[in-house]
């Protein structure tokens, strides 16, 4: 395995485990989660199904993309890519909300951490010019 595989693999497999832990955090944890983490409480009351059904989502993401550090299969990858999906269509929604909104690069300077940069470090794990079958090799 090159040292560039190795890196891509390792940064998939650390925001995979970060997101993982988010989802089960919400999953188990939902109150504390919900006031624990910055901004959060802005958006509503604690909704615990909500919180719970988010958490489901960061949970399937994060372990798609460890899956996917684990072995580069091309099954793994497409479990990867869904959830860079949902990371990123996550990201654009705090994005498309910030628009128009005079505390928006506040609030984004404040979600970058935790949703922007999430899905550009996982993009950047399971970006390849490789083709399926190399893949499967992996």
């Amino acid at each position: 395995m090159t040292r560039i595989r190795l890196a891509r693999r390792l940064l998939a497999l650390a925001v995979g485990l970060a997101m993982a832990a988010n989802g089960l955090a919400m999953l188990l944890a939902g109150p504390e989660w919900y006031s624990a983490v910055p901004g959060v409480t802005e958006t509503g009351p604690f909704n615990p199904h909500f919180v719970k059904d988010i958490g489901a989502a960061y949970l399937v993401a994060g372990l798609g993309l460890a899956w996917f550090a684990a072995k580069a299969s091309a099954l793994a990858h497409g479990a990867a890519i869904a959830g860079v999906l949902f990371l990123g269509l996550h990201a654009l929604i705090h994005l498309a909300e910030a628009v128009g909104d005079t505390d928006g690069a506040m609030h984004l300077a404040r979600d970058f951490a935790g949703v922007l940069l999430p899905p550009i470090l996982a993009l950047a794990a399971i970006w390849s010019s490789r083709s399926s079958q190399e893949l499967a090799d992996a």
